[in-house]
């Protein structure tokens, strides 16, 4: 699964970004009061040093020139914010069939409040977003994941909440997610999946630190790794229910926190196999002092299977993060490290049965020149273990440095 945090219902897993080029900066276009826009390019060089992610390893250095646009308009009561991409990829040397790549990707945010904070009222959030990213440049993914093939995603969230009193709140979300992977370039396939969700949230706040909550969320997939098997004679549909209590709140200015955990029943492909399980999503961060950010995050889900035909699996994920502000904001470093387990719980062919083990380490810094120019570097280490040889074992590390214009 590529992307977390689908609103609020806990369903993937995000790690921070370590990616310099995409630090929040002042200025750009004004237009009235209202509306900012924010044009930026950057280029970046690459060392990577397994440009396959496989156990044969080849190196080669990318070339990359990354267009795009930010802009932001602000109203009474709501906003909208946006941002589009392109990305072109070049290799040096090894890799000139993949060469000559490009991602692009666009979101918007929709937010809409009648009331203040802790007052009576409703408040709206919609999320939307899409990104073709190719199989050279999965160094964008945060949550740990990597297929090493093009791709596809499209993502639509909402979350609409009502305030009924100063400590009691009640909210219902829905989304849309939509993946889909080329293989007409690879013998060895990777199957894609759509889901719909509908949940609901109900949460009172015993005190100003401490937030109890209830959530129940619904999921229906559609997979495309049981199209075809054995006649059709197993669903290509499978549904996922979860129920979970926790509590969060913002304890302080500076510490926010939200834990969550309880029962997930997961039914695959019409039930073909049925896994229940005690899952969990947890966010929390901490900001020490004016120069350092400390972020924790965790969650567990069920899904089909991205890589096995007639499979489906178990994700367990955590992640920590630092950043750190030095020379009065000129100079940002930050370091993260996800721990990733896949595992299957149920596989129509025993020999595909195996759990996958991912640990990645990020670091970054960037330092600004002035409010139009950003240097940056940052450097990923990536290793892949599996409990059956040969099943997505390798180890990779990237190394990146790169500049960034923005007015």
């Amino acid at each position: 699964m590529r992307s977390l945090c689908f609103s609020l219902i806990g369903v993937s897993l995000f790690a921070i970004s370590a990616s310099a080029e995409m630090m929040d900066r002042a200025g750009g276009f004004r237009i009235g009061q209202r509306l900012t826009i924010r044009p930026h390019v950057s280029f970046t060089a690459t060392y990577d040093s397994n440009v396959g992610s496989s156990a044969h390893e080849e190196d080669d250095v990318m070339w990359t020139i990354n267009p795009g646009l930010n802009f932001m308009y602000h109203a009474d009561r709501w906003y909208l914010s946006g941002s589009g991409y392109y990305s072109f990829n070049g290799y040096s040397e090894t890799h000139k069939s993949i060469s000559d790549y490009h991602n692009y990707g666009q979101t918007l945010t929709f937010g809409w409040d009648t009331s203040s904070k802790q007052e009576r009222g409703w408040s709206l959030i919609l999320n939307e977003s899409f990104r073709l990213i190719n199989e050279s440049d999965d160094i964008a993914l945060s949550d740990g994941s990597t297929y090493g093939r093009d791709s596809q995603e499209f993502n639509f969230t909402g979350v609409l909440e009502r305030r009924i009193t100063e400590r009691l709140h009640a909210s219902v979300n829905g989304g849309y997610y939509w993946l889909d992977y080329d293989n007409s370039n690879s013998a060895m396939q990777l199957y894609g999946w759509s889901r719909w969700t509908g949940g609901a949230e109900i949460g009172y706040a015993a005190s100003k630190w401490f937030d109890l909550l209830f959530a129940a969320t619904y999921q229906d997939y559609a997979q495309d790794n049981t199209k075809g098997y054995r006649g059709n004679k197993i669903d290509n549909g499978s549904t996922g229910t979860t129920l979970h209590i926790g509590f969060g709140s913002y304890a302080t200015e500076r510490i926010s926190y939200r834990l969550l955990a309880g029962w997930t029943r997961f039914e695959y492909a019409g039930g073909a196999n049925t896994s229940d399980g005690m899952t969990y999503s947890v966010t929390g961060k901490w900001q020490i002092g004016e120069t350092w950010n400390l972020m924790v995050l965790a969650a567990s889900y069920y899904q089909p299977s991205e890589r096995e035909y007639a499979t489906a699996q178990r994700t367990d994920a955590i992640s920590f993060g630092v950043a750190k502000s030095l020379i009065r904001g000129k100079l940002n470093a930050t370091f993260d490290a996800c721990y990733r387990r896949e595992g299957h719980t149920y596989s129509e062919n025993a020999d595909r049965d195996y759990n996958l083990d991912i640990i990645t380490f990020r670091g970054g810094l960037n330092y600004t020149l002035n409010n139009y120019m950003t240097i940056f570097t940052r450097g990923e280490y990536r290793d892949s273990m599996s409990d059956k040889s040969g099943f997505y074992d390798y180890e990779r590390f990237r190394l990146s440095v790169g500049i960034r214009l923005t007015y």
